[in-house]
């Protein structure tokens, strides 16, 4: 069965202003027929149908930002199988559906519950359908349609910054770009106006502009200068809906800051300067400073300055200080006040980094005269030479005059100058100086030989002034002299052999001389007279400074004859000639037949050097003898033997035991009955000692007890007596050690010595009394006590 749907989407507009109609081109009572595949609900399939539908509209217009106090209506759904019995239900689906907008589902009416906002979401999608209220069942395909928000200008423009800053350097053209700033505002820029934003200057003018569709900023004045202003505070206003009035607006600030350009030249404050330099200022030393004054900043504020022309264009230079500006007028010559004491100098004062833009404002340099007054000083004296050099032969005699220095004051004065040798340059004196002339002469003789050269120093002070003083070197150099004869290079002690042939060469001697000698050395050689008939050898002058010894016979004998000393003269042929007498020494030794030596009398020539055989036997003599005593030393240690306790059987000396316990430790002794120890009138007449076997018997006597209360004197001489008295007592000095109180003692006498007879008599209760220190005696004999009753 064909059928035929409609569902007709009715906008109310009941009420203007919160809802819009979007007409269509050409008004019919419906949509054009188009095809639509539907696909009904439920499990089973079912045939498709062409559809034939009628839409009014498809899309709602909303206001944005209502307020009024009830729902705001926005349209109405309805659809042409809706027989007004309420049969059909109306639902609504999608974006804000249930919450943000409710349907009617009776009547089909559309509200929205809260206040929208386009800038939040301009466009809210939603779905509706018509169904059977009774089987729940669609009758209507699901239809989608649209809200749209409409917008009101309810946003502001706002800047992309709240301050902008921006530079431009000054002296800027006319419409200079100097920045852009922009302005953003959230309404809809479809729809009116509301979003048109139009740029204003509302602070800047009339030095800068601003374009009111794009924003950019741009210079409105022609030469705007930094040294008179650099900073610039523009404010920028943006209003929407074209800038007509009602439109919302927004402000920025713009900082603009002139940067420098270097427009202005240097200028000296004045023309002249004047300064005042004494004659000893050092070299390179600053004289004065002056400056020109450059209106610019940094590199364009350099300066660097120069001497152009002047009478001290070559006494004086001048240079730039990189921090301030300044010129400095060092000296670069000499001052002397008595040969010129005024120099006028012209500076100049250039910048180093010149616009070529602004040439036409002048040239950038300015100049100023310098006038320099040197000034009088006292100035030490003027040696006529940097250093002196002097020669002096070393034969010369004492106090001959070498040399003379010459140094005077410079001053216009002319104070008179006295001369010294500095002392820490000639320690030993070998120089001095005539303080009057400057002239110098020797005081002690002069040696070539030890040093060639004397360094010396010479001081010219002023009379008047000592302290005005200046030094100067002098270098002496000693000439040399034929005063040193020649002699051997190294002492010559060689051998001969006993079966050596005559005219057989056996030594070869060359010679030195200390002396200097411009054209060389000429030595010659020859036997002293006294030797030159007698001798059994023989020198041969080889005229190369060199002779050679030769043996003038065949055969030696070693034991006639063991060593020959040969005088040999030699003579050098310098003026005066010197000559000296050496000894070649030559031992007769025995050799084979090839000339090598077997054994010779000189036993420098076999032995190398060190220690004598003596010496080496008295070193092991000492060495043994040292350890015998050693040896006999641990042998007398080895025999030594304790002595013995007791030395002989005459010694009957008492044994002394020690005993570091408390109480109970008499028992463990052999050497004595401690019972008896405690209850003297109880010793056994008859009891002998345990430790000793005795030679003679003795009956012992039986000796008093100290009572109770007696003096302590009275006691020591009762004990006394009793050991002088005692035959039994060994017959030298022994130590008796005895304990006693003393009359008075709370606990009186505590020896065993002063016990009474029998242990019964004693009652030791009263110990505990005696508190912790008492314990352990209370305990030892309070178990005494028990055990006795028991």
């Amino acid at each position: 069965m064909r059928t035929y749907h409609c569902f007709w989407l009715l906008f109310w507009a009941g009420q203007p202003h919160q809802s819009f109609l979007t007409p269509l081109s050409k008004r019919t009572s419906g949509f054009p027929e188009k095809e639509k595949v539907l696909v009904l609900s439920g499990n089973s399939r079912q045939d498709l149908h062409r559809s034939k539908r009628s839409w009014m509209w498809n899309q709602f217009f909303l206001l944005e930002e209502y307020t009024g106090t009830d729902y705001q209506y926005v349209g109405k759904l309805h659809s042409d199988q809706d027989k007004g019995d309420g049969s059909l239900k109306y639902i609504l689906s999608g974006d804000g559906a249930g919450d943000l907008f409710i349907i009617n589902e009776n009547t089909g009416d559309i509200q929205a519950t809260k206040r929208l906002d386009r800038e939040e979401k301009p466009v809210y999608i939603l779905r509706a359908q018509a169904i059977n209220r009774r089987t729940g069942r669609p009758v209507e395909p699901e239809s989608e349609f649209i809200i749209k928000i409409h917008d009101i200008n309810d946003n502001e423009p706002m800047f992309t910054k709240d301050v902008y800053n921006a530079s431009i350097p000054e002296m800027s053209d006319v419409g200079t770009f100097v920045v852009q700033v922009t302005a953003t505002d959230a309404d809809d820029p479809t729809y009116g106006n509301s979003a048109k934003v139009v740029y204003s200057i509302l602070q800047g003018q009339p030095y800068f502009s601003v374009e009111s569709e794009t924003g950019i900023i741009k210079t409105a004045l022609l030469n705007m200068d930094r040294e008179n202003r650099d900073q610039y505070q523009v404010v920028i206003q943006a209003k929407d809906m074209g800038g007509q009035m009602g439109g919302l607006s927004g402000t920025t600030t713009v900082n603009i800051t002139l940067t420098d350009v270097n427009d202005n030249p240097p200028r000296f404050p004045q023309s002249t300067y004047q300064f005042r330099a004494p004659e000893s200022t050092p070299l390179d030393s600053p004289v004065g400073r002056i400056k020109a004054n450059d209106a610019d900043v940094d590199e364009n504020a350099e300066i660097e300055y120069s001497i152009t022309e002047g009478d001290g264009y070559d006494m004086f230079g001048i240079t730039t200080d990189k921090d301030t500006q300044e010129g400095i007028i060092t000296v670069k010559k000499a001052l002397d006040f008595e040969s010129k004491n005024l120099y006028i100098l012209k500076v100049e004062a250039t910048n180093t980094h010149v616009d070529p833009r602004f040439l036409y404002l002048g040239p950038f340099k300015d100049s100023a005269t310098v006038r320099i007054q040197v000034e009088d000083v006292d100035e030490p004296p003027m040696f006529s030479r940097p250093a002196y050099i002097m020669e002096v032969k070393e034969d010369v005699p004492l106090n001959s005059v070498i040399g003379t220095v010459t140094a005077q004051d410079p001053d216009a004065a002319k104070n008179p100058v006295k001369y010294s040798v500095d002392r820490h340059t000639d320690m030993d004196r070998v120089f001095n100086i005539n303080s009057g002339n400057g002239s110098i002469f020797t005081s002690k003789s002069l040696d070539r030989e030890t040093l060639l050269w004397h360094n010396i120093t010479v001081i010219a002070a002023e009379i008047n002034n000592p302290k005005q003083s200046s030094r100067v070197p002098v270098f002496i150099k000693v000439l040399d002299v034929n005063d040193n004869a020649p002699e051997f290079a190294m002492f010559y002690e060689t051998f001969v052999c006993e079966n050596a042939k005559a005219e057989q060469l056996i030594q070869t001697l060359s010679a030195v001389d200390k002396d200097d000698s411009y054209n060389g050395h000429q030595f010659s050689f020859s036997l002293a007279p006294e030797a030159a008939s007698s001798s059994n050898f023989t020198l041969q002058d080889n005229r190369d400074n060199t002779a050679g010894v030769f043996t003038r016979k065949t055969r030696y004998n070693r034991h006639e004859t063991s060593t020959y000393f040969l005088p040999v003269v030699i003579s050098d042929n310098d003026y005066p000639i010197q000559s000296s007498t050496e000894t070649v020494t030559i031992r007769v030794c025995a050799c084979d037949h090839r000339g090598k030596m077997l054994s010779c009398n000189a036993e420098a020539l076999i032995h190398p050097t060190g220690l004598s055989t003596g010496a080496l036997i008295a070193i092991l003599l000492c060495i043994i003898i040292l350890l015998v005593t050693v040896v006999l030393f641990a042998a007398l240690r080895r025999q030594r033997k304790k002595e013995p306790l007791i030395i002989s059987k005459e010694d009957i000396r008492d044994n002394i035991v020690s005993y570091n316990d408390e109480g109970g430790g008499e028992e463990d002794t052999q050497a004595f009955d401690i019972g008896t120890l405690r209850n003297p009138e109880a010793i056994d007449d008859n009891k002998l000692r345990r430790d000793i076997v005795p030679e003679t018997l003795f009956m012992p006597r039986r000796t008093a007890t100290a009572r109770d209360n007696t003096d302590v004197r009275d006691f020591i001489n009762q004990r006394l007596k009793e050991n002088d008295t005692d035959p039994t007592a060994p017959p030298y000095d022994s130590l008796a050690t005895y304990a006693y109180e003393g009359n008075g003692s709370v606990a009186e006498s505590l020896s065993s010595l002063e016990s009474v007879t029998t242990d019964g008599d004693q009652d030791y209760d009263y110990l505990s009394d005696w508190g912790p220190r008492f314990k352990k005696l209370a305990d030892m004999y309070g178990s005494m006590d028990s055990d006795r009753d028991s």
